[in-house]
């Protein structure tokens, strides 16, 4: 299978998971597909998957160790499809992360929607303008909340 239809079939799988996050945040097809994490596990097994088949054909010189390495290891083409669902998958964790935690701190979804547009197309500028309006309207800056033991 090329790269190319690889990254086409990733990329029309998190589509409509965007579309139910925006659209139909409580719906029990959100919570169980996107808000689980199940399509951004899947996607997370398509890059691993990506990833480990081409270990034997990895270019010369590429590698994480600087901008010259990446750019040499992302001139093949499933390496690059793999980075790219990379972002897919974490983008949509990202965003379903924003439709619950939303949801339990009682942030209207109005004000989600344009963290969720930023999130999808440009990743950390969204989650960034959500913890921000989640601060605002909480009054409160809180990333992490423990959870308690009860009794």
């Amino acid at each position: 299978m090329s790269a190319d239809l690889i990254l086409s079939l990733c990329s029309n799988v998190v589509l409509p998971g965007w579309l139910l996050l925006v659209f139909l945040p409580k719906w029990k097809w959100t919570l169980g597909l996107i808000c689980s994490g199940i399509i951004p596990f899947i996607l997370g097994l398509v890059y691993v998957g990506l990833f480990l088949s081409q270990l034997g054909s990895m270019p010369e010189g590429g590698g994480f160790g600087s901008l010259e390495g990446i750019g040499i290891l992302f001139s093949n083409p499933y390496v690059l499809a793999a980075g790219w669902i990379h972002y897919l998958a974490f983008d949509l964790f990202v965003g379903a992360w924003e439709v619950n935690d939303s949801q339990q701190r009682g942030v209207s979804h109005w004000l989600v929607i344009p963290c969720l547009i930023f999130t999808f197309m440009l990743g950390p500028t969204g989650l960034a303008l959500y913890l921000v309006i989640r601060t605002v309207v909480i009054r409160e800056f809180e990333i992490y909340k423990p959870q308690t033991d009860s009794p």
